[in-house]
């Protein structure tokens, strides 16, 4: 059995609750969620969420025949062939002296990320990209000694049509 990395793109209606019963069908079929994104959708009503779990073929389709069973789920989609994927990220850094946040700098400039707050001791930087791109910033950045990470996990949507 060979557990897949997949992204499930669903619409659901956009009410109290609705997060909760995604997460706990998962939760039931002993399935762990890497990261849940949600937010309005182009349809007045309805929201998207990004959901993406390490499973197995069979496994998918259990969890996408459960999904379609609850009420508030409209449509479901594995988009992980054919998405773009993205996810943002905060980092606060330790500045040590002028040295390291000219460093800093530059790396946010490599990697193209925004400096948001520059403070005496430390550095807020945002960052988007894939997860290979955050992992390999935040990487360059611990040397220098992280006070915090913030991360929202993927959110992605299928290419073309």
């Amino acid at each position: 059995m060979t557990l897949k990395y997949h992204v499930i793109s669903t619409l659901v209606e956009d009410k109290p609750g609705v997060l909760q019963k995604v997460a706990g069908m998962f939760n039931r079929r002993g399935f762990n969620i890497d990261s849940i994104t949600v937010g309005n959708s182009e349809v007045e009503g309805l929201s998207r969420m990004v959901i993406t779990v390490h499973a197995d073929e069979k496994g998918l389709e259990q969890v996408t025949k459960q999904l379609n069973k609850l009420i508030d789920v409209i449509k479901i989609k594995d988009i992980t062939k054919k998405a773009v994927k993205r996810e943002l990220c905060l980092v606060k850094v330790n500045i040590p002296n002028a040295k390291a946040r000219a460093e800093i700098m530059q790396y946010s400039n490599i990697f193209r990320a925004h400096i948001l707050d520059v403070t005496e001791e430390t550095l807020m930087v945002e960052l988007t990209g894939d997860k290979e791109k955050i992992n390999a910033f935040i990487s360059l950045l611990e040397g220098y000694g992280i006070k915090r990470i913030a991360r929202t996990g993927l959110t992605a949507m299928s290419r073309g049509v």
